[in-house]
């Protein structure tokens, strides 16, 4: 299977989620020698800090020489700056394609009316999504938006925020089958990116949520008729999924579980790469929660888990995976280890008076631009 974002053609329909933390440049770097070719979308950057100059924004913006899309989350909650900042990255020459996220259900954000409360005032959302496409459309460098469900089950907008950025010329959109009011807890709902299929027509939609392995992803499609599929959590200390996927996408089998000794090699790389990057002493500090996801799974016992959760040094992370079987295999349904955020459900957070009787209505034609100027690292959603 192929699959377009704009003018760019994937090797199979896969996107990586924005991850903070996560989706820097050596990781991005790794998953690229497993499976080229796909799309591996960088962390997440505010806006605001791209339209006035900021060092540490500017530094994630750094993309690796033979990357190619080049692709960066966006989050903002002001039509005028998304604007200015998808001018800016674009006149650059800094991106081959921008996602913008109205997915994060952070309390703090939600609280003011942005992020993944942002589609519950389709007028705001449409301004948004419009001021973006039409400054990226002279560079012809796409733009596609990911959303959740709604903020909970009694407001559900996935299908009506499908709908307006199709409206907008979004090259495609992506769902993460789950409410603000979930967070990343219980199941996600794959019924609804078939809802949404259904209800926007052409434009492509992607689905996220629940792919550990890649015939997840193949029964996704199946079962909700979408386009392709975004993967987050179930990367995490498994950079050779993306690999595993464009196998099953190109119908023949995934490759059987890596051993323990194979997993290491990859770590050992990982951390290189992101010692390279920042620095041994924060790469290191950075590492320890990959080392947790690299071993989900594993049989390595307490004491060896405990000296990566410490570990301070590549000297010392070679040190213990010398410790390790390299024959070791993973334990039955190890696979299917949840990794990364777990937590929900969430109470959620919303301005005040937006529950009251008639607020609803209300909002939809409301226009003001919530602050989210205090916002920096947040997940994707």
């Amino acid at each position: 299977m192929t699959f377009r974002i704009g003018a760019h053609e994937l090797s199979a329909p896969v996107v990586l989620a924005p991850m903070a933390g996560v989706t820097n440049a050596p990781f991005r770097e790794l998953c690229r020698r497993f499976a080229p070719g796909l799309v591996y979308v960088n962390e997440m950057v505010m806006a605001t800090p791209v339209v006035h100059g900021n060092a540490k924004t500017d530094r994630m913006i750094r993309f690796g020489p033979d990357e190619h899309p080049r692709s960066l989350q966006l989050y903002g909650s002001d039509p005028d700056i998304m604007g200015r900042a998808v001018h800016t990255l674009c006149d650059a020459g800094r991106v081959d394609h921008i996602d913008i996220n109205f997915g994060c259900p952070a309390a703090k954000v939600t609280r003011q009316g942005g992020g993944a409360a942002v589609p519950a005032r389709p007028e705001l959302l449409r301004a948004i999504v419009r001021a973006a496409v039409r400054s990226a459309r002279p560079y012809d460098v796409p733009v596609t938006t990911k959303f959740r469900m709604g903020l909970f089950d009694e407001w559900l907008m996935h299908v009506r925020t499908g709908q307006i950025c199709a409206e907008e010329g979004a090259a495609a959109i992506a769902l993460h089958a789950r409410t603000v009011q979930q967070h990343y807890s219980g199941e996600a709902r794959w019924e609804a990116i078939a809802e949404l299929k259904a209800a926007v027509g052409s434009i492509p939609v992607l689905g996220n949520g629940d792919i550990w392995e890649a015939r997840d992803a193949v029964r996704m499609i199946d079962a909700t008729g979408c386009d392709g599929v975004v993967i987050g959590r179930g990367c995490l200390g498994r950079p050779w999924l993306f690999g595993d996927l464009i196998e099953v996408f190109a119908g023949r089998p995934a490759p059987p579980s890596r051993t323990l000794g194979e997993v290491c090699a990859v770590m050992a790389e990982h951390a290189r790469l992101l010692a390279a990057h920042m620095g041994e002493d924060h790469a290191m500090r950075d590492f320890r929660k990959h080392a947790g996801w690299y071993m989900s799974g594993y049989p390595v016992g307490p004491e060896v888990r405990r000296r990566f959760a410490l570990n301070s040094s590549l000297a010392e992370l070679d040190d213990i995976i010398a410790m390790v079987d390299p024959a070791a295999t993973i334990v039955e349904g190890g696979e299917r280890i949840k990794r990364g955020h777990t937590n929900g459900p969430i109470k959620v957070a919303v301005p005040a008076g937006w529950l009251d009787v008639g607020a609803r209505a209300a909002l939809d034609s409301d226009l003001t631009v919530p602050d989210d100027s205090d916002v920096m690292a947040l997940s994707g959603g």
